[in-house]
């Protein structure tokens, strides 16, 4: 029986762009399924009291200089080389988040998350801008009209605001995070970890 690593997700995250980048070999040499969960990374701090670093360390020089040399240093050891830091940054994720919970429902949850982190992560598009999202979501083969509506249902809404207050409840208090099993992992500096953990 193969194990699975559930990852707690959202777009608005640069280092979930980065691990779900390096997870493939990961998940080859373990045999473990990936199961992304969608949940909204604002609602995560609202309830945790948590802040991103650029707001959490802004005035702290130093640390902040140091947050951007590991982003190197990780892009650069794992040559991913097709990243560059969103100038719309901070991204407001709702509705991509809410679309992917439609994805989810149609059995394409993998394929969104790849367009939704290729065009925020690479194309520097504004995705919290409804009419680049919905272009998008046309131009990658996906029913922009129809995802834009579907958002926007009460069912779809609940689900992203239940997921999101299960996963606080879980212990989590920002992206990525990880569970193999209850074991909880966080950040991209954690995934030796995680890996270890799989292969348990």
């Amino acid at each position: 029986m193969s194990k699975t690593l559930e990852f707690m997700f959202d777009f608005g995250s640069p280092n979930a762009y980065l691990v779900y980048k390096v997870l493939p070999p990961i998940l080859q040499r373990t045999g473990a399924e990936l199961e992304i969960t969608p949940c909204l990374l604002g609602g995560i701090f609202k309830l945790t009291g948590n802040q991103p670093p650029m707001l959490a360390y802004g005035e702290v020089k130093e640390k902040m200089a140091y947050e951007q040399l590991e982003m190197k240093r990780f892009i650069n050891q794992h040559h991913l080389a097709e990243f560059k830091f969103n100038s719309h940054f901070p991204v407001n994720t709702l509705m991509l988040m809410r679309g992917a919970l439609v994805a989810q429902q149609e059995n394409r949850l993998i394929e969104y998350v790849e367009l939704g982190l290729k065009a925020l992560w690479e194309e520097d598009l504004k995705m919290d801008d409804a009419k680049v999202m919905s272009a998008a979501l046309d131009r990658a083969g996906f029913d922009g009209k129809s995802y834009m509506h579907q958002m926007q249902t009460p069912e779809i809404k609940q689900r992203l605001g239940d997921n999101t207050s299960v996963a606080v409840e879980r212990g989590v208090f920002g992206v990525p995070t990880f569970f193999v099993g209850d074991d909880m992992f966080f950040g991209k500096d954690r995934l030796a970890q995680v890996e270890q953990a799989l292969l348990a």
